[in-house]
């Protein structure tokens, strides 16, 4: 049969060390689907040299898992999709690679090149929809010679700037011979070679850089997704400036939370001790991090400002910088640590680490105070001492993240990651999906609110449930909470808008999770007494199958910021008066506040 246009794109991104591609077949991809059909059996018996496409259930999670491949393995993410609908459905997942800048390749059909502009069914004006989310490179393939530098610039463009690309196949298009451009004028000849990008500073900046540092006297640093690979050097820059060190959500696994001058996470999300380690220190030190709200770095002008961004479109952006260094972060802290004098910063160091003592035991308090039936935080609370060493977590947009950034505390060599700039829900089951492709040999856990489980997640369970007997090590624990409400946006309401719960928006069909998880052939365990919440979790790790976890939790539990400003309280007791619920929030609100002033263990 003669080689197609299909088959070449596939051994394109294969010599591009693609293994899995995430989609969902239609007919505007029935070339390349054909073509995947000719590779997989032609490969059998070279698992190394072929490529796997991996049904997602809905274009949606296939745009999600191609972006959870990208944050768990390094390597560029890839999804296909139809054209059409199906194209439109990847969008979702896109922008939330796009926003938490990893780099995903979409791939999707298009109607015959002779009907494009004929309004056409299913025509789509793709390269539109795609300019924004793919602005760094979005092309349609309109001749087989095409195909080669489309690939190519689609797979560098997005390795190397950590971004979304996009490129168009008609369907006519994927069916013709495949060709090489010719060596003539008008063609274009990429390749496949290594580039070597810029990973060090100048000299003289890092001095620079190392002067400000020294300098200060009560250094701070907030860490993020962009200092993921260089845990060891935080730790060593963090002892030698004696400093604190914050984390941005998405760099949660960049530092151990077990270190006792860890703060935790930041935000709305974070800590106590985060909120006063930056409003208390005189300098400082932001590493690959893009964390958004202004209003938890230090006031403006009270501390100098370094920091390291491999994208110099970030430096200066969240803070008014004193020094803004452009390179990777591990190297860059490589080179700046022997210029960097050894502090004594016993005192600093003494009240970082008294705030974060104090704080672990406020929040052993508030976990173990009651609810009705199960109190969320001590969910979380209780899986951290039992995650396996080399766990991977995904967490769901809303107040899962609030329970997942406070309480869960992770340890060297664990990994963990959710919808950060996006804040989309839905992406907690697929990324655990595509972590356990990537790394079939880990356990993974999976926190999703009961909102996000019926919005794609029980599509996502099925997955698993086809899926689980080809993973090295069954375990996938699937974690709902059950609350029966849309609880993060309840508390916006209450606390932003000053407004009550309204039923009809924010509650959630009642829905038989555990069963269901049992229906399909996986382990299924319900909790709603709070002393089943840690034989649970014990009961899931030690299952021969993955596993889904109901935990039915207390919705009128608050999820309350670091630091509380007089409007959001007025908001929220405003909300109060009006709210059916009001008695049973006020005696949260009141356990809550008694273990911030009266911590856990203090005689």
């Amino acid at each position: 049969m003669t080689r197609t246009v299909g088959d070449y794109l596939l051994e394109r991104l294969s010599a591009w060390g693609v293994r899995r591609i995430y989609g969902y077949p239609g007919d505007g991809i029935n070339g390349i689907m054909g073509a995947f059909g000719r590779l997989t059996a032609s490969t059998a018996d070279k698992p190394d040299e072929g490529m796997r496409f991996i049904q997602a259930g809905h274009e949606e999670l296939a745009a999600f898992m191609a972006c959870a491949h990208a944050k768990f393995t390094g390597e560029v993410g890839v999804c296909l999709a139809t054209s059409g609908p199906g194209a439109i459905h990847l969008l979702n997942g896109l922008y939330d690679a796009s926003l938490d800048h990893q780099p995903v390749v979409a791939i999707v059909g298009q109607q015959k090149r002779s009907a494009i502009g004929g309004d056409y069914q299913q025509e789509v004006d793709l390269i539109s929809l795609f300019k924004d989310v793919a602005h760094e490179f979005v092309h349609m393939a309109t001749t087989p010679e095409q195909v080669r530098h489309l690939v190519d610039r689609a797979m560098r463009i997005a390795r190397d700037r950590r971004a979304v690309t996009c490129i168009i196949f008609p369907n006519d298009v994927q069916e013709l011979p495949a060709a090489e451009p010719p060596r003539e004028h008008g063609t274009v000849h990429t390749g496949i070679g290594h580039t070597a990008l810029g990973q060090v500073p100048a000299a003289a900046e890092l001095l620079r850089a190392a002067d400000i540092l020294n300098r200060g006297k009560k250094v701070a640093m907030l860490v993020g997704a962009g200092a993921l690979g260089a845990t060891e050097e935080l730790i060593a820059v963090a002892d030698r400036l004696g400093a604190g060190v914050a984390k941005a959500l998405l760099g949660k696994a960049a530092m151990p939370d077990d270190l006792p001058y860890v703060t935790g996470a930041i935000g709305l999300l974070g800590t106590k001790p985060s909120w006063d380690l930056m409003n208390a220190c005189d300098t400082l030190l932001m590493v690959g991090s893009g964390f958004p709200y202004s209003e938890f770095l230090p006031p403006e002008g009270k501390a100098r400002g370094v920091q390291i961004d491999i994208d110099p479109r970030m430096i200066g952006l969240r803070y008014p910088m004193e020094l803004g260094l452009v390179g990777d972060s591990r190297e860059t802290l490589r080179a700046l640590l022997p210029l960097l004098e050894q502090k004594d910063a016993a005192g600093w160091r003494k009240d970082i680490t008294g705030w974060v003592d104090r704080w672990w035991r406020v929040m052993e308090g508030r976990a173990l105070n009651p609810g009705e039936p199960v109190n969320p935080q001590r969910v979380f609370w209780e899986l951290s001492p039992r995650l396996p060493a080399d766990s991977i977590l995904t967490c769901d947009s809303g107040s899962a993240a609030n329970w997942y950034a406070r309480d869960i505390q992770l340890k060297r060599g664990m990994m963990g990651s959710l919808s950060g700039g996006l804040a989309t829900m839905g992406p907690a089951v697929p990324y655990a999906l595509a972590a356990k492709f990537a790394h079939p040999q880990r356990p993974v856990i999976a926190l999703v609110g009961d909102g996000a489980m019926q919005m794609n997640g029980i599509t996502g369970l099925i997955s698993i449930a086809r899926h689980w007997r080809e993973w090295s090590d069954p375990r996938l624990v699937v974690m709902v909470l059950n609350n029966g409400d849309l609880n993060e946006v309840t508390w916006e309401q209450r606390a932003l808008g000053g407004d009550p719960r309204f039923a009809d928006a924010q509650e959630v069909p009642a829905f038989p999770y555990a069963e269901y998880a049992r229906l399909l052939g996986l382990e299924g365990i319900r909790v709603d007494r709070p002393e089943q919440v840690a034989p649970a979790w014990d009961a899931a790790f030690a299952a021969d199958r993955p596993a889904l976890v109901e935990m039915v939790t207390d919705p009128n539990i608050p999820p309350i910021p670091p630091h509380l400003t007089a409007k959001q309280t007025l908001a929220y007791f405003s909300a109060l008066r009006g709210d059916p619920d009001a008695k049973a929030l006020i005696l949260a609100s009141l356990r809550e506040t008694w273990e911030h002033l009266f911590p856990i263990g203090k005689g």
